[in-house]
């Protein structure tokens, strides 16, 4: 948030430079699978509600338990990266092991770990295994997580992997961080990811309503004319309250992590700011759902993921 690079404490290299356009050639509009379809038609009829993944990583056990929990409680499940675990299932096997509960699985694929041939197969796997969708990131840095010693490989990124999951038929999501400097051109870049054939837009932790509000205002202004999903924190310890308070540009709704921990249920509390926090977002032109995030300490994935399904079911989802 203060303008230096996430890695280190050099200015950030992009902070000033202009919005990188994108210079590819437009993709194969292909169809998405049903999965896909379906997703994008219950979109267009009421809001949607996805959900993290907190299972422990490299535990399928854990994974079913969690999405037993979640399944009919949202409309489907991010299996994205897990900010306390750099070595995690590949993204394929993962969205099956969630599948097999018979829950629509929307998949997170980063740049850092894979080069464009490991990414291209992932890509082929998901599609084949009818996820509903994926979200494509570039991905943080292995210098921020526990495995420094992996080589970041970056040999794609976001705008790059985009394009090749749109033409595998996959519907695609990429991510914005509206808080984050440079703040006023967050919108075009947004739009930048918009032609290289991104269809939803997943948000990460900026704030208040107005602010979802101000950033959906930009995005549309730059062209960016695709639903929006921003993050809703689910906090119900101490523990997921320190941590998503440091994601890098993420800043959580005022007062909502001290009230969970002022309470004398902090499960209940949780639960009850997170759906306040949501329906005032879905309020807001342009958005089109939410998305449940939360951090687990380690042992309590089943009760976050429990508190997540309330949520979801508060919110509607799931039916």
């Amino acid at each position: 948030m203060d303008g230096s690079c996430e890695i280190g404490p050099e200015p950030c290299v992009f902070l000033h430079d202009p919005v990188v356009p994108w210079p590819g050639m437009p993709q194969a509009d292909a169809e998405p699978g049903a999965a896909g379809r379906a997703f994008r038609d219950l979109m267009r009829r009421r809001p949607v509600v996805i959900s993290g993944m907190p299972a422990a990583a490299l535990d399928a056990r854990s994974v079913a338990d969690t999405a037993e929990v979640l399944g009919g409680s949202v409309d489907a499940v991010l299996t994205g990266d897990m900010p306390a675990a750099r070595v995690q299932f590949p993204p394929a096997y993962h969205a099956m092991l969630v599948q097999e509960r018979g829950i629509p699985v929307w998949a997170g694929l980063n740049c850092r770990d894979r080069n464009r041939v490991a990414l291209e197969g992932e890509i082929a796997a998901l599609a084949h295994a009818g996820v509903a969708g994926v979200h494509c990131v570039t991905g943080d840095h292995t210098f921020t997580g526990h495995r420094p010693d992996a080589a970041a490989v970056f040999d794609l990124e976001s705008h790059e992997l985009v394009p090749r999951a749109r033409a595998a038929g996959l519907l695609v999501s990429v991510a914005e961080s509206p808080a984050a400097p440079p703040v006023e051109r967050r919108g075009g870049r947004l739009a930048q990811k918009v032609r290289a054939g991104a269809r939803l837009c997943l948000l990460q932790f900026c704030g208040e309503a107005q602010d979802v509000a101000a950033f959906v205002r930009s995005a549309r202004a730059a062209g960016a004319d695709v639903p929006v999903l921003p993050a809703v924190p689910v906090i119900v310890d101490e523990y997921g309250a320190r941590v998503m308070a440091s994601f890098a540009a993420a800043v959580l709704p005022a007062g909502l992590a001290d009230s969970v921990r002022r309470a004398g249920d902090p499960v209940a509390a949780g639960i009850e700011a997170a759906v306040c926090h949501a329906r005032e977002l879905l309020t807001v032109a342009g958005v089109a759902g939410v998305v449940l995030n939360g951090v687990a300490t380690g042992g309590a994935e089943t009760l976050l993921a429990r508190s997540m399904a309330a949520v979801g079911r508060a919110l509607g989802a799931g039916r």
